[in-house]
């Protein structure tokens, strides 16, 4: 009668010490996730060689047919990227082959220089 009465116990007790060394080791743990977001000053960028398809100023848009782009693993291709300063748009005449440089932007990929 003991053995029944006890056991129901000292289960309660194994989960309980569980949870705190669970708990023990996450906390050991939050430094360990993936690496923090480099600061916007420290921005990624990346260089590309491209013919420009099409020109949407009022959008803030440019269409480009690249090569590939080794830094990000990309096949050549065309795409859409955002203009970051509307007065690139002067160096970005459709036909025009161009040597520029993009970075990731908060929605999709912005060219932040020509050449």
């Amino acid at each position: 009668m003991i053995k029944v009465a006890t056991t129901p116990i000292i289960l309660a007790t194994m989960l309980t010490g569980s949870a705190a060394f669970a708990q023990q080791k996450m906390d050991d743990m939050k430094g360990m996730g993936a690496p923090k977001a480099a600061a916007p000053s420290a921005q990624v960028t990346h260089m590309a060689t491209g013919v420009v398809k099409k020109v949407d100023v009022q959008a803030g848009v440019v269409t480009l047919a690249h090569e590939p782009v080794k830094t990000m693993n990309w096949p050549a291709m065309t795409m859409g990227f955002q203009v970051k300063d509307k007065m690139l748009f002067d160096k970005l005449t459709i036909g025009k082959k161009v040597d520029f440089e993009f970075a990731q932007g908060s929605k999709g990929y912005v060219v932040t220089s020509v050449k």
